[in-house]
Order: structure tokens, then sequence, then C-alpha cells
């Protein structure tokens, strides 16, 4: 379905416009009295949101993302699924799943009676995915643009028989500068160090950046999860359901630049803290069942 026949079917007026973006993908464009946004169809990627109060951006994404098909766009919120990390099997199949780089199917865009944007997406299982997967599901994205951005993932096992996953959103937040960001909310909790051979450690004050840091928090309670943009003036509250793990990641200056779709200083712009089921934390689905992963991103200026 072209960029003409989806605004047919599923446009409203200029608040939500579907068109032809880089690469020729197809993109979601938002734009109401709470919130502007971007929308990739390709990836099921927000790409961009700035509420009408915040004078910067909520993500960053490289100047030198790839945009075509079999490639993952770095930056924004990809969604990583039906695995995160390396590949669960171990069968050589790429990191953090298949949904990151594949079309999803417009289910449905609708405007809430606060005047609020939903948008959502979709995918089933098809012969393609089951020769990288097995198993037969239905995935839905609901994305909701308000004065917050809003995600809720849910997997319905659609098969006969129990499976399991792990999975993330993985959101790239765009800072002023990572050497005045902190995060807070994970003080006292136990993380797997995996630039460190896996090690084991515990969180002291808040977590700071200033060097390679790659690190799955273990047990994650119930608190919002905070970073604090000095350089910009501004908070990043992360609130999540669904969720026993959360990974903090910034490639710092060695890996940023051994990165094509990365510049060498971007490293400087963005931290990643994700929302995930990772390493021990995973979902468990029986037949006919679904589990929800749900993420809330709202920006507080100081």
């Amino acid at each position: 379905m072209n960029s003409e026949q989806l605004n047919q079917q599923y446009g409203i007026g200029q608040q939500v416009v579907f068109s032809e973006g880089k690469g020729g993908l197809p993109v979601i464009q938002v734009n109401n009295e709470q919130a502007k946004a971007l929308i990739s169809v390709y990836g099921g990627q927000v790409l961009a949101f700035q509420p009408a109060h915040a004078q910067q951006q909520l993500l960053f994404v490289s100047q030198q993302a790839y945009y075509q098909p079999g490639k993952a766009i770095k930056g924004g919120v990809p969604i990583c699924w039906p695995w995160f990390g390396p590949d669960l099997e171990g069968k050589g199949r790429p990191a953090h799943g298949f949904m990151r780089n594949r079309m999803w199917e417009v289910i449905s865009t609708a405007l809430t009676p606060e005047g609020a944007v939903q948008i959502v997406l979709g995918a089933t299982d098809t012969a393609e995915t089951r020769a990288i997967w097995s198993r037969a599901f239905a995935l839905q994205l609901e994305i909701t643009i308000a004065d917050t951005l809003n995600l809720e993932l849910t997997t319905r096992n659609t098969g006969t028989q129990p499976c399991t996953i792990t999975q993330a959103f993985h959101p790239y937040f765009q800072v002023g500068d990572i050497r005045q960001t902190s995060v807070t909310g994970l003080e006292n909790t136990r993380y797997i160090d995996k630039v460190s051979d896996n090690m084991e450690r515990e969180q002291l004050g808040a977590v700071t950046i200033d060097a390679e840091v790659d690190r799955i928090y273990q047990a994650v309670g119930s608190s919002d999860l905070v970073i604090h943009d000095q350089a910009w003036q501004r908070r990043i509250r992360i609130t999540s359901k669904g969720n026993r793990t959360a990974v903090v990641w910034n490639p710092w200056a060695k890996r940023s630049a051994a990165m094509s779709d990365l510049g060498d200083e971007d490293y400087l712009r963005f931290i990643c803290v994700e929302t995930t089921n990772a390493a021990t934390d995973r979902a468990h689905i029986p037949p006919n069942s679904e589990v929800k992963l749900t993420a809330n991103y709202k920006i507080e200026q100081d």
C-alpha cells in the first residue's frame, strides 16, 4: 500500500499524514496540539517526538543511519523482538530479532477524546518469519502521541505450543552532552556488566557515563527511571510495565567511530535507557495468551 492509499484509509486531516520517507520507506507524520512525531512503518519505529512545551526533541537519530530493507535504523525507538541481544538459540540469527528491520502493517489510526493520536501497527507470522523463528504470533504496537509518548507492545501466542521471548524498547534519547547526563532510579540495583565479561556488580549512586557502558540491570523495581540532561536543563522520565530488567547503553568514542551508521562524536549526543525483558527476565506465553510491554516517556523541564 503506497502513501496515497494509506492516507485515504488511515489519514486524519493534517494530524496524521502518510508520506514517503528516506529510502522510500513509508512514514507517519503526527502533528496535533500536544506534540509532533514521526513514525516509520518500517521497523514500527518512532523516529521523532517533541511535545509542544519542549524545546528539544526526545529522540536521537544518526545522520548516517541506514534507510533500506534488511537494515536497522540507528536511532529513535527500535523494537527488539522476539529476542533481545544475541540469538537465544545460537543459530547465527541477527541480534535483537527480526521486527526492527521489516515492514509492519498499519492496523488503525484514531483521535482520543483527550486529543491524543493513537496509531496501531501490527505483524503476524508468515512463511518468511517461520523460517527464522518457528512460532505463530500476532504482534501489535500501540503508539500514543500526546504530551507524553506511550508505547504498548502486545505479543499473542497464536500457536498450539508455549513460547518464550525476550524483547525491548531500545530508545536513543537525545541529550545535550553525555558528560553532563546521569540516570537515577537504579541505585542499589545489581547489574550484569557486558563490557567486563558479564561480571555482576551493584549500582552505587546515579548512573554516569565516562566510558563505554552496556549493563543489564536486574530485578528493576516499580520506580520511574529518570535521565537528568543537565546541558539542556531537562529530565526524561521513563515509566514502564511488564519488565523486570532495564538496559543502559552508550558505545563511547572507540565503538562509535567504528560503527558506519554513527558519527565519530555521536556518542556524546545520546543515551539508551531501555525497557527490557532481557537475560533471565523472559516472557513465557502459553497458547492463546498474550503479554504486554509498556513504556511512557515524559520530558520535564528543570
